[in-house]
């Protein structure tokens, strides 16, 4: 009996062990993206191993900014003219809150650690913090006029903040609520991204179409970086969106009208490529492997997919009205 026992538990040590085994090599979740519509009021939910919307969801107005929690159960989500931003759980699909943003929210970014989330309230001329398990406003801060873009140092230390009307890029030093720089840029900066070392942060102008290098320790501007798209106006170069290559070693820029994504090399701050995607290209994102990257157009109506490595346009997929924003989950 005791040896049968034995043989017993060898053959259920073994069973369990083929089960976890085809567990683990079983098909793995895909990365998911979430597509804030501005127009249509509504998220696209794109499922990247398919390539495809697997399902579009309705929201307050005029969703842009959008931003996951660090363990990516919850989004938020910049309702312009509903003035807040709605919390959405990301298993349900539903909202289950809201924030206190202020009127007029349009970009936002959640501090590395997780623990807090950055707006810029555009109409307020403010910069606010919300603490995200609570849920509270801890701190708001007065910037220059029409505040845009929000970034955070690779350390939390700093945020920044890009005001429209007053081209300035505003550098806080947020735990001793201190303004560290307040730096001239050109004309109608709308989005701020810090290379991956934080050694640089680089700021998009709309309006003055070009891309300011900021070095981080000297508060001042080392570079511009400016655009040239042969048979294209000039007028219609206009730098939004910021990404970098999850080595680093390369930056994308979405060219707005311009309906390209103007792909650089990170250390020389030349040109290398402009990839023709949809037109009028906000943001962009990048799949948790590095593999892809992915533009919102808002007036095609769609999300063109980038091979990363091939530095080629594969797919447009069809979304909802006036695309904007995106965030990617790893699941």
């Amino acid at each position: 009996m005791q040896t049968s026992m034995k043989r017993l538990a060898r053959c259920t040590g073994a069973l369990a062990l083929l089960a976890g085994l085809s567990a683990f090599s079983g098909h793995v979740p895909a990365a998911t993206a979430y597509i804030t519509n501005e127009k249509g009021n509504s998220i696209s939910v794109i499922d990247l191993d398919k390539l495809e919307v697997t399902r579009t969801v309705k929201v307050g107005q005029r969703p842009r900014g959008i931003a996951l929690t660090k363990d990516e159960t919850l989004m938020f989500v910049c309702l312009g003219d509903d003035d807040t931003i709605a919390i959405v759980d990301t298993k349900t699909l539903k909202e289950v809150g809201e924030l206190p943003s202020g009127p007029d929210p349009e970009q936002l970014r959640v501090s590395p650690d997780g623990k807090l989330v950055f707006i810029a309230n555009e109409n307020d001329a403010l910069l606010t913090a919300i603490d995200i398990s609570t849920r509270k406003v801890v701190s708001e801060f007065p910037v220059g006029v029409e505040p845009e873009g929000v970034a955070v140092s690779p350390d939390g230390s700093i945020v920044v903040n890009t005001s429209e009307t007053t081209s300035m890029a505003h550098l806080i030093d947020w735990r001793n609520k201190k303004v560290l720089a307040n730096i001239l840029v050109p004309a109608r900066p709308r989005y701020a991204e810090y290379s991956k070392d934080g050694s640089e942060l680089w700021v998009t102008s709309e309006v003055g179409g070009t891309v300011s290098i900021i070095d981080s320790a000297k508060h001042v501007v080392a570079q511009k970086i400016t655009f040239d798209v042969p048979g294209l106006a000039t007028e219609l170069i206009q730098p939004v969106g910021i990404r970098f290559s999850a080595d680093g070693k390369l930056a994308f820029i979405a060219m707005g009208p311009a309906n390209r994504v103007a792909v650089i090399d990170a250390s020389t701050k030349q040109v290398l490529k402009y990839l023709l995607v949809g037109q009028r290209v906000w943001q962009l994102e990048l799949t948790p492997d590095g593999k892809y990257l992915l533009t919102t157009n808002g007036v095609s109506n769609d999300v063109s997919v980038v091979d990363v490595a091939a530095l080629k346009v594969i797919k447009s997929i069809p979304v909802g009205s006036f695309p904007w924003g995106v965030a990617i989950s790893k699941q």
